[in-house]
């Protein structure tokens, strides 16, 4: 069974601790807001793949979604989750390490379209979304809200692969990449905030491309 990149890991920890001491990307606003953000660029090459060097396998028909903490509990399977209203999106895509992609065409199920089919729990204030890998990322519920925040199984007209995240993936894209978790296994809401995976060891805990919002 693959393990985890240690050593990549402990690269990129390292890289937010010394980016941090710099005082580099903590909030800074963009003098422009042009398409590309400042500091990005574009990929010439395709859409870039970056993991934390595992790249779980998994069927559709194994895929499972739980819900859990200040909400209903409840599993989405593949069927469950295919029979939601769906919907094709457009979008461009940053990622931290300094790519982007334009007009990235993705299909899947809008959070607003999800929430109407949980019991969110009033307290709830953010999620934290687990992966198949172990990852985690943090968001608060007003950036979920945003209006192209969805949940994805298509790339290009065709099924999301796993190097990207297949079957399922979130897409945050008004957000840094990494915010937007792979192979998503379950949604997790709280009624305060807890850091994820690369927000504990040095990354921004919002990710705003446009204030290259990289590291705290």
């Amino acid at each position: 069974m693959n393990q985890p990149n240690e050593k990549l890991i402990q690269a990129k920890q390292q890289l937010a601790e010394k980016r941090s001491a710099e005082g580099r990307g903590t909030g800074r606003d963009s003098a422009t807001r042009d398409r590309l953000p400042p500091g990005q660029t574009l990929a010439t090459n395709g859409w870039p793949v970056l993991d934390l060097g595992l790249r779980p396998d998994i069927r559709r028909e194994d895929w499972k979604l739980e819900i859990s903490g200040a909400a209903k509990a409840r599993s989405f399977d593949w069927a469950a989750f295919a029979a939601l209203p769906q919907v094709k999106l457009t979008t461009d895509l940053h990622c931290v390490t300094r790519w982007s992609i334009f007009d990235a065409q993705v299909e899947g199920v809008l959070w607003s379209e999800f929430l109407k089919h949980i019991e969110v729990d009033s307290s709830a204030t953010h999620v934290m979304f687990h992966a198949y890998d172990g990852y985690t990322t943090n968001l608060p519920l007003t950036e979920l809200a945003m209006p192209d925040v969805a949940i994805v199984h298509s790339f290009g007209g065709a099924p999301l692969n796993r190097e990207h995240g297949g079957p399922v993936r979130m897409w945050v894209p008004h957000l840094y990449a990494w915010k937007g978790a792979k192979w998503l296994k379950g949604m997790q809401f709280l009624t305060e905030d807890h850091r994820g995976f690369w927000e504990v060891r040095g990354y921004h805990n919002h990710g705003d491309p446009w204030k290259e919002e990289r590291y705290s």
